[in-house]
């Protein structure tokens, strides 16, 4: 069965021209011009991974991948912004997008951005055998599932991808651009403050104090690790 993408976005000819290349890549490719009609086919058609315009009349990008997020939805989003602009890009972050893609884009790049979202979301953690234990943090590899003292935790694709990464190197010092490579697996151009953000992402999810971290430290002027917690 073919992985299904949903294009969301108020412009006809962005559609047409995404929906062609990923159609050709071998998606099944599902289609919304607005945010409400967005939410209601997440909903209904479960779709794998969801390419989002910021832009949109009504309620915009933001606003839908934000509600998503709330709803507990935790399917890949990647961010289509005319808007080459820092703010714009770290905002889409924040509220829980996974990646980003600015308009003009090549329709070759995005396809090779929905493969590589994909593939972290899905194929890797199930290619590993393995539950790892933080403290009270329980990663469990081969459920793709994340627990505080037996409490589920919903995490984003790419928040479960930093956190297996920073267990498996539990007590290392990671930099920015180790984990922007490592993690995101591309030439971000050099945009560490995305590994910021979802570090700050998972410190709201898992710590008891955010600001003052038990678990994911920071190391200045060097970067992040995960450690055991405080006895």
């Amino acid at each position: 069965m073919a992985t299904r993408v949903l294009v969301v976005d108020d412009e006809e000819s962005i559609v047409k021209l995404v929906e062609y290349n990923l159609s050709q890549a071998g998606f099944e490719v599902l289609t919304a011009d607005n945010g409400l009609s967005a939410i209601e086919t997440v909903r209904s058609q479960r779709p794998e991974l969801i390419i989002l315009d910021l832009m949109l009349p009504g309620m915009g990008g933001m606003d839908v991948c934000q509600r998503l997020r709330r709803e507990g939805v935790t399917t890949p989003i990647i961010m289509l912004t005319a808007k080459d602009d820092e703010v714009d890009r770290i905002l889409g972050l924040e509220m829980g997008a996974d990646d980003y893609v600015t308009k003009p884009f090549s329709p070759r790049e995005l396809v090779a951005r929905v493969k590589a979202v994909l593939r972290r979301a899905s194929d890797e953690p199930g290619n590993v055998d393995g539950v790892f234990h933080c403290g009270d943090i329980t990663i469990d590899v081969n459920k793709y599932e994340v627990t505080i003292r037996g409490e589920r935790v919903d995490l984003t694709p790419r928040e479960f991808e930093l956190l297996y990464y920073l267990a498996k190197n539990m007590g290392r010092v990671l930099s920015r651009d180790h984990l922007l490579d490592k993690v995101w697996g591309y030439e971000f151009a050099g945009d560490t403050r995305i590994v910021d953000v979802h570090i700050s992402h998972l410190r709201d999810k898992l710590e008891k104090e955010p600001k003052n971290p038990e678990y994911i430290k920071t190391v200045r002027g060097v970067g992040y690790k995960l450690v055991q917690g405080e006895a």
